[in-house]
């Protein structure tokens, strides 16, 4: 493999000026195709199997009046400080309020809240439920505004009036102020690295190119692979990580290159050949991790691993095409300015002051068990929150509390009870006579425990199929409405059985529940594809066995670190006003799947790089330790560079409103923090020191059986004529471990 990118690199060098426009030709097609393109299909959210989708499916098909997918909104009004909802100028009011919502062209229908007897006992506060034939993501900015008008014409009538439910806009910062300091940081990280703003430029704007292609592309084909808007949101963030970091790597093997003497056409050629292998297969472990999000088996998700996992092997190729050229284009302008006209004798000085990298893999290989011992039992420290984990998604009693849907949602514990703010709708179907089955599923289910009330069961037109609603008597977050529901569903069977109806437990609440034990279970099977076909692709690689292994296990430790970090600051509360947690709660279902995903594909791409760089010391006739200061000297220093402006990037999603996207940013860099500076820039040398020659050790059987890749470019350098030492001295004194 590095022979055949070591020409592809010494190629796109001469053929520059076609590549780049290849590259702008491509983004540009495919900007055009995507603006051509229809607008792409709305969110449809579904989890096959689950007996919420289920019932849900059977209100599609038997009862489309319940607007099953329709967007709702629920609008809670009290009357002024001593006055009763039920006043005649409150009712007044009201009235017109509801008969301003009504007109609307998206209405599927309004509830009088007289009728429907939703006024709180003290008489003070009532609630009306506003259902729309569309999905919130379909909603005008007409129905928007209709309702928003509406509840500002009943407040400036002397009325508190709060709304809730997904059709209520949302006002998001993203892209704000946070953002841009994110980036900010991460153009000065890179000057500092490079010192000079040549090299830093080519990753931001490589990276840039691919996520451009990549989102464009997703946005053309959207209406052909029913690929929704947000199917493209982990594309950019994981397209962007990893374009930075691919240009990265091979823009500073070709310094070190130039340093070592190497005319510009052959130093792109050399870091394609060595640094572009690590990259293709750090590019591989990523796609692997996003792609194996289909085995959670929700549709969304699996998109979304699969469009982002795309934009990955976009970033790949463009860092092994576009990268060169540009680098043709720059030739030595990529060293500092005060380099750029030095011999490589000067550039290469042996009496230079070591570097950082240098002189901290020599300390770790000096005192290696306690460093080993310090970083693995802080991380484990770190890690015990995460025992307490619980997972659900964020209602709006998690909203910020100047918000109107958290204001609802207080309104109506207050005066109604929590679980008025996430009812359980129950689905009867039976062939004849449902509505006597109905009752009797009623009645029967008002008797669980943590049931406060049931509502009358309501028949369709056909007469086989009836809704009713249960109101648990805690919130939709609580654990007690998880076990409720499960307790609904058990009496729930039995009933069915009795009246010969298939009655089903589904609504908003207990899709949650489902979506969270979906995940829940997932979760192991999901972690052991990524690992274990990331330790073979890292067996291929590094040909060994306890390099991949360690790699694995240095991943996991970081991530439940990671999530400890999240259940302690989100779930516990610690930390809570700095990070500006409004309230904590369970950790959002989605959020170890995806940091997962995200991390595994960041945390393989150091590794790869920085042991990469091991292995091609080791295999060319360094010692084992010799090869980790190899590693640490020309890697450690981009490795930390990515890092950080991968945590800058994350950090800035922490000063966002929304609590989960605090959660995101927050959980991904301190994942990266951990990953990066811990495991891999501790614990792998760490490691390393201790097992000395073991560490590439693979037995004689493998190693005939698994195809030789030649990623740290053995075959290259014979090829060209290198003199190094051979391979087969270190393959004889390995003779003794084996």
């Amino acid at each position: 493999m590095a022979t055949f990118l070591y020409k592809l690199g010494r190629l796109a060098f001469r053929r520059r000026r076609y590549v780049a426009l290849l590259w702008i030709a491509l983004l540009v097609g495919a900007g055009v195709a995507a603006s051509a393109a229809p607008a792409p299909p709305a969110d449809t959210f579904s989890m096959p199997g689950t007996e919420s989708q289920k019932a849900f499916d059977v209100l599609e098909k038997r009862f489309p009046d319940a607007s099953a997918e329709g967007a709702s909104a629920r609008v809670v009004i009290r009357a002024p400080e001593g006055e009763k909802i039920t006043s005649a100028k409150s009712k007044s009011e009201v009235g017109k309020m509801i008969s301003a919502i009504g007109k609307g062209s998206q209405i599927a229908g309004v509830d009088d809240p007289y009728k429907a007897k939703t006024v709180s006992k003290d008489g003070t506060t009532a609630y009306t439920s506003v259902t729309y034939k569309v999905p919130a993501t379909e909603l005008t900015d007409k129905s928007h505004d209709a309702l928003t008008k509406a509840t500002d014409t009943t407040r400036d009538a002397g009325l508190t009036v709060e709304t809730g439910g997904d059709a209520v806009m949302t006002e998001q910062e993203m892209g704000g102020s946070a953002e841009l300091i994110g980036i900010a940081i991460s153009a000065v990280v890179l000057i500092v690295t490079f010192g000079s703003l040549v090299a830093a430029g080519m990753p931001l704007l490589t990276a840039i190119i691919g996520v451009g292609i990549g989102i464009s592309s997703i946005g053309a084909l959207g209406s052909v692979l029913n690929l929704s808007s947000t199917t493209s949101t982990l594309a950019m963030m994981i397209g962007l990580a990893v374009g930075i970091d691919y240009a990265l790597f091979i823009v500073s093997r070709y310094r070190a290159e130039i340093a070592e003497g190497r005319e510009p056409e052959e130093a792109a050629g050399r870091a394609t050949g060595t640094a572009g292998s690590a990259v293709v297969f750090a590019g591989l472990t990523v796609v692997v991790a996003l792609s194996g999000l289909a085995v959670v088996n929700i549709p969304i998700l699996t998109k979304m691993g699969l469009a982002a996992a795309g934009t990955v092997v976009i970033a790949v190729l463009i860092a092994l095409t576009m990268i060169p050229a540009l680098l043709g284009f720059a030739g030595r302008k990529v060293l500092r300015r005060k380099d750029r006209k030095k011999p490589a004798s000067e550039l290469n000085d042996p009496h230079a002051k070591p570097k950082l990298g240098t002189r901290w893999s020599r300390f770790v290989l000096r005192h290696p068990l306690a460093v080993l011992l310090v970083a693995v039992v802080g991380l484990g420290a770190v890690a015990v929150p995460a025992a307490s984990l619980e997972l659900g998604l964020p209602d709006e009693g998690t909203s910020a509390p100047d918000t109107t849907q958290r204001k609802a949602y207080d309104m109506l514990s207050e005066s109604f009870g929590a679980g008025f703010n996430g009812p359980l709708m129950v689905t009867v179907s039976k062939d004849a006579d449902v509505a006597a089955a109905a009752k009797t599923v009623g009645d029967s289910l008002a008797k669980v425990d943590g049931v406060a009330a049931v509502t009358p069961a309501q028949p369709n037109k056909a007469g086989d199929t009836a809704i009713l609603n249960v109101i648990p008597e805690t919130g939709p977050s609580d654990h007690k409405t998880e076990e409720l529901v499960k307790s609904l569903r058990s009496t729930a069977d039995g009933i069915g059985t009795d009246t010969g109806s298939e009655v089903l437990v589904t609504g908003q609440t207990a899709m949650t529940i489902d979506f969270s034990q979906t995940l829940n279970d997932a979760l192991l099977p999901y972690l052991g594809l990524v690992v274990g076909l990331a330790f073979l692709l890292l067996m291929l690689v590094f040909r060994s066995i306890l390099v991949p292994l360690k790699a694995a296990l240095g991943f996991l430790l970081s991530v439940a670190a990671a999530l400890g970090a999240v259940v302690a600051v989100f779930q516990w509360g610690w930390l809570a006003d700095i990070v500006g947690v409004d309230q904590p709660g369970p950790i959002m279902s989605m959020m170890p799947i995806f940091m997962i995903g995200v991390v595994f594909g960041l945390a393989m791409d150091y590794e790869v790089f920085l042991v990469t760089r091991m292995r091609e010391a080791y295999v060319h006739g360094a010692s084992p330790d010799e090869a980790v200061v190899t590693g640490f000297t020309h890697g450690g220093r981009v490795v930390a560079a990515a890092a950080i402006i991968m945590m800058s990037v994350f950090s800035g999603f922490i000063m966002e409103n929304d609590d989960m996207i605090k959660m995101m940013g927050f959980g991904l860099a301190i994942a990266v923090l951990f990953d990066a500076f811990v495991v891999r820039m501790a614990i792998v040398p760490a490691v390393l020191a201790l097992l000395g020659q073991s560490a590439w050790w693979l037995p004689r059987w493998l190693n005939k059986i698994l195809p030789n890749v030649d990623v740290e470019g053995e075959k290259l350098h014979k090829d060209l004529g290198d003199d190094m030492t051979s391979a087969a001295q270190r393959e004889r004194e390995l003779e003794s471990v084996r």
